[in-house]
């Protein structure tokens, strides 16, 4: 064991994974599995195959397929656990047989119905017959954190004798502080027999906001292991995030001056693969991977970024696999980012007046939020956000069970009124073909989500779309209790985006013939 090594145990699949309210397949979980070791995780707990044979299959696969990273399978402190364990990653080139036995008191005598003496019998053997199938042994102390400190180290001496290699201190209903976690750890590694060739691990939950800093603190104080999830998932709060725990051991060598194998421009795209696989979306402002984690939408911070990255940002997120931050456009953004981005966008600052531009960009900025590059291009050239090309008129649409959705919709354009029906998988797919089939233009849907503001049947819905117009990207957004409709208005207004562009590019065009010479 190196003393400056972390070794990154991930938990996803197991812990992580039963907290789904739907099972991973075995497929998802393999691709999982194989995205970790591109991580470069040291151990993937794959699944505990006693508990079904979709686990078992799981646990199988992933162990024949791991390449470098080490599987390992989860086992009660019971020889069949043992058993189906092994014969799950017998035909692994390494593995780990990871068993467990409660410690505290509560788990002893109310869920365990039975004498602490028969606790360490219980794990006395079962550290014995998981060695007889492999040197890698981890045995855990469930609910080690409100277990007496002379009992641990008693179960701990006992089955380190028997053969264990790693002892794992979970602290399984998030109970502990990290000034009391750490001091759990510098005492067993101080006073407990034998442990010099023995890795010591931290398993943190998160009931109380702490598994993170809990995690740390056991590193600070001796652990050489971190049992951690993508994304933090996990029972109840979740677990120990992965991902935090790299981002700090990167960011702070100061306090933590030690190697792991984790590669950090992996980060991004296996926290989004986990996040899709088992449908949990990621908080927005959640630490490193969130949406808004390398976003910047005050003005006061735009400035400071745009003169220094470092001042507000102390993880830059190319390191995680991202293409860099995002400076937002909002009503809370200043002159000088609005100025940024028409340089950006190629314009002077001696070909308009600053003042007048900010002006109707913090109008406009009220009015939608965010403001995008090409709204920034429409009040150059246009001197507004520009005219609706397109307004939904009427909208009827009819639907069922086992039918087909039809829809009739009216626009208006230039005075114009055009109608048109369609039929599709829903009244709101039908409703976009329609619009489609007016409007004649390229037009792909590349993204809808739907939010709901406030609660039961008073509550309204936000619809956010972005579509490919002609190749290019642009968004809509509306609000309205009838979801087809609000779904109708937000793509219309993406569309109106696409084509008030168009505009644009004719009014950079024109420009830039009359400000050519002619000659004849």
């Amino acid at each position: 064991m190196k003393k400056d090594q972390i070794i990154f145990f991930d938990t996803t699949l197991r812990d992580g994974e039963q907290s789904l309210p739907n099972s991973l397949s075995p497929l998802e979980k393999v691709d999982i599995a194989l995205m970790l070791e591109r991580l470069g995780v040291d151990y993937i707990e794959a699944g505990f195959p006693l508990s079904s044979e979709d686990d078992f299959r799981s646990v199988y696969e992933i162990g024949r397929q791991l390449k470098t990273s080490i599987p390992c399978a989860l086992a009660r402190a019971l020889p069949e656990d043992i058993e189906a364990s092994y014969q799950a990653l017998k035909r692994s080139h390494h593995f780990r047989i990871h068993t467990f036995v409660a410690t505290s008191d509560i788990h002893v005598k109310t869920k365990l119905k039975t004498s602490w003496e028969n606790v360490l019998d219980m794990a006395k053997k079962a550290v014995r017959l998981a060695r007889k199938y492999t040197s890698d042994v981890e045995f855990s102390c469930e609910d080690a954190t409100r277990t007496s400190f002379e009992h641990l180290r008693e179960i701990i001496e006992i089955v380190v004798k028997e053969g264990a290699t790693t002892i794992n201190i979970p602290d399984t209903v998030g109970y502990s502080t990290p000034v009391e976690f750490g001091k759990l750890i510098r005492n067993l590694k101080e006073k407990t027999k034998d442990l010099d060739n023995v890795t010591l691990s931290t398993h943190c939950h998160n009931d109380l906001g702490m598994a993170v800093a809990n995690s740390l603190s056991g590193i600070s104080n001796g652990a050489r292991q971190v049992e951690c999830t993508i994304n933090g998932i996990g029972e109840r709060s979740g677990n120990c995030s992965l991902e935090e725990i790299a981002a700090i051991l990167h960011t702070r060598k100061d306090l933590f001056p030690f190697k792991n194998n984790i590669k950090l421009s992996k980060i991004h795209k296996t926290s989004d693969l986990v996040s899709r696989l088992c449908n949990v979306p990621i908080q927005p402002h959640k630490a490193i991977v969130g949406e808004n984690a390398f976003s910047h939408s005050s003005g006061i911070h735009q400035d400071g970024l745009l003169k220094n990255r470092e001042t507000y940002e102390i993880l830059s997120p190319e390191t995680i696999g991202l293409p860099g931050h995002k400076m937002f456009m909002t009503p809370r953004s200043g002159k000088h980012v609005v100025q940024h981005r028409l340089l950006k966008l190629g314009h002077q600052k001696k070909s308009y007046s600053l003042s007048n531009i900010y002006e109707k960009f913090t109008r406009l900025a009220d009015k939608q939020g965010q403001v995008h590059d090409y709204d920034l291009e429409a009040l150059f050239w246009l001197g507004n956000e520009g005219e609706e090309f397109y307004t939904l008129k009427d909208l009827t649409v009819t639907c069922g069970t086992n039918k087909t959705s039809n829809a009739n919709v009216f626009l208006s354009s230039s005075g114009h009124i055009y109608e048109n029906k369609a039929s599709g998988l829903g009244p709101i797919n039908a409703s976009f073909k329609a619009i489609k089939q007016i409007i004649k233009k390229n037009i792909t849907l590349t993204d809808y989500k739907i939010s709901s503001k406030g609660r039961g049947s008073e509550s309204i819905g936000q619809v956010d779309v972005s579509i490919l117009f002609e190749g290019n990207t642009y968004h809509g957004r509306f609000t309205g209790n009838d979801i087809v409709e609000a779904s109708c208005r937000s793509f219309l207004q993406a569309i109106n985006n696409g084509h008030r562009a168009e505009k644009v590019l004719m009014k950079k065009i024109e420009s830039e013939m009359n400000n050519k010479e002619c000659y004849i």
